[in-house]
This record gives C-alpha cells, sequence and structure tokens, in this order.
C-alpha cells in the first residue's frame, strides 16, 4: 500500500494520465471533496496543468449531506461549498481521497444536483478500499487495498500527502 510522498505521487500522476485520456476532449470541471479530496484535486491540477481545466477547482463540504454522520462520530463544521462555475451539461470529475462505503460519494452527489444538472459525473479516488456499502464505484483509481474492518485509512497533508492504517477509535481521537 503506498504510503510516501513519493508513492502517493506517482499515483497521482497515472491517475492524471487516465484523466487527461478519458476527458481531454469532454472540457471537464475538477470538484474535491473537503477535505482530503480537495487536497487529491489540488495535485491532479497540478500535474495536469491549469490550462486542462477551464474554471478554479470546485470544492463541496458534505457534511450535511451525509446520512451516518452522527453514528460515525463527525461533527460537521459550517463551511459553505465552493462551485465557482456552472454544473448544469458539464463534465465534472468528482475527486476524494478515499472511498470506503461509497456514502461520501452519495452525499456529493446529492449536493451536486442541488447546483444543476451535469451532463456525466467521473469518480476518481486516491485510495478504494474494501467496505462498499452502496452500488457506487469509482471510475479512476490510484490504488485499491484490502484492510480488517478495524483499520482505517487517513490522508495526511505534512510534507506532501502521505497515508496512516489507524485503528478505528484512534481516528475520532483527534
Amino acid at each position: 500500500m503506498p504510503k510516501t510522498s513519493a508513492e502517493i505521487q506517482s499515483l497521482l500522476e497515472e491517475m492524471a494520465e487516465t484523466i487527461r485520456e478519458e476527458l481531454a476532449d469532454k472540457d471537464p470541471l475538477l470538484v474535491g471533496i473537503h477535505t482530503g479530496g480537495v487536497w487529491v484535486a489540488k495535485a491532479l491540477q497540478n500535474i495536469l496543468g491549469e490550462d486542462f481545466f477551464d474554471a478554479p477547482l470546485g470544492t463541496l463540504n458534505i457534511a450535511y449531506y451525509r446520512d451516518d454522520f452522527t453514528r460515525i462520530g463527525m461533527h460537521p463544521q459550517v463551511s459553505p461549498s465552493d462551485l465557482p462555475f456552472e454544473v448544469d451539461n458539464r463534465h465534472l470529475v468528482l475527486v476524494d481521497d478515499i472511498f470506503y462505503s461509497g456514502r461520501t460519494t452519495r452525499a456529493a452527489l446529492n449536493e451536486i444536483f442541488d447546483y444543476g444538472r451535469p451532463a456525466s459525473v467521473t469518480l476518481a479516488v486516491l485510495i478504494e478500499r474494501n467496505g462498499r456499502e452502496l452500488p457506487i464505484r469509482p471510475d479512476i483509481v490510484g490504488a485499491s487495498v484490502t484492510l480488517p474492518r478495524n483499520q482505517h485509512l487517513k490522508l495526511r497533508n505534512k510534507d506532501g500527502l502521505q497515508l496512516e492504517i489507524r485503528a478505528a477509535g484512534a481516528l475520532n481521537a483527534e
């Protein structure tokens, strides 16, 4: 499993190449899910260059769209989403750091459709891990990992993007 900044950079470059190959003719817009997905989206934007996307990076804070935030111990912070473009009839690249149950993606799609009706949404994730609960799958994946249910991944943005594996309780303690 990739953990270091160099390993993650390699995954990001592969993801960017896939985005370029599959979406270059679609004039896509880039949307990152707060917080880790925004970090990954910014990294992809840097690799692809600002000319690839014709608008600034959009960001989603989906905390109030989650159906499980109280169960998993999330305490939503009130910070607005920012989609500085019209989504109607546009091709979106929705970016997240770690795909697990599918609930974050479902919440992000719900919020996107509150802004309008995109032509398509391509889901790009840095890491896909086992544990999917909803019939949602990422289209572009940096790496797939299998972890026991009592372990979780956390993306950190300290001295470059790095992944950590932690026991379930250690993530909520922060």
